[in-house]
């Protein structure tokens, strides 16, 4: 792990959909689904990506273009280079053969497509659900036709591609349909609050991404300590289990700005 950013070359970048590109970095700094790292572009800030990818050579990051920093990282061209540090937080976890499955939504199925292709290797078998609210903003469908073990499902609001609905509701239909050792979610809170509690009741085990606004790193600035627990996103998680987000009071509810401000979701 670097706590000090390295500068690194950007050797490729892929429009993913109308709104991400996936950025392949010239480092490895050997990490894991569910982390993330800290990007920096020099006179302006640095932000938290979770990891797409890190196969030892290179890494790899789906980004979406939403804000001041990541319309300037879009300027970006091959050649061009941006610092990095990390790995950071605690990522997800699985254990050999599993029946389990993935709920991402939005650019979530970035990460869990990095853990569907570890897991699909050592023999896990995945029901994949990306959901988005139309065809043109779904992510990597075509990277997780291709991996090992993995049955994908898609759902999209105006029912342009897949299922008419909400990925939720594909969820809830696969639970009642197969037996399911472990839930895994990435993406939006309030999507993942519905996940939460229906892993709840069916009383399955689920580990859920709790992203907050990780500036740090390592815990010290506090800025991402969710109410209820005290904890730090980017130590204690961003992936916890769900009886530890359970215990989050704003889980679901809302998240603290850049200068700790509630904002409700």
């Amino acid at each position: 792990m670097s706590d000090i950013p390295k500068s690194v070359k950007i050797l490729d970048i892929v429009q993913e959909n109308s709104l991400v590109k996936t950025y392949t970095l010239d480092i490895s700094l050997h990490g894991k689904p569910g982390q993330f790292c800290n990007i920096w572009i020099p006179r302006l800030n640095e932000k938290p990506f979770s990891v797409a990818d890190d196969d030892g050579k290179v890494m790899k990051f789906s980004i979406a273009e939403i804000g001041p920093f990541t319309q300037e990282l879009a300027k970006k061209k091959v050649g061009d280079k941006v610092g990095i540090r990390g790995p950071y937080g605690k990522g997800f976890e699985y254990k050999k053969g599993e029946h389990l499955v993935f709920l991402a939504g939005g650019y979530g199925a970035a990460p869990l497509y990095f853990l569907a292709r570890q897991a699909g290797e050592d023999g896990c078998e995945i029901e994949f659900i990306v959901g988005a609210r139309s065809e043109n903003l779904l992510l990597y469908i075509d990277k997780i036709k291709k991996l090992k073990n993995v049955h994908l499902h898609i759902a999209t609001d105006d029912g342009s591609k897949g299922y008419r609905g909400y990925n939720i509701e594909v969820l809830k239909e696969i639970l009642l349909n197969k037996k399911i050792d472990h839930i895994y979610t990435c993406g939006p809170e309030i999507m993942m609050k519905k996940v939460s509690e229906m892993a709840f009741e069916k009383n399955i085990p689920a580990q859920i991404s709790v992203e907050r606004y990780m500036k740090c790193g390592f815990g010290i600035c506090g800025n991402c300590v969710n109410d209820g627990t005290g904890a730090p996103s980017c130590k204690k998680g961003p992936v916890m289990s769900n009886e530890e987000v359970r215990k989050l009071k704003d889980f679901g509810q809302y998240h603290r700005d850049e200068e700790g401000m509630k904002v409700k979701l």
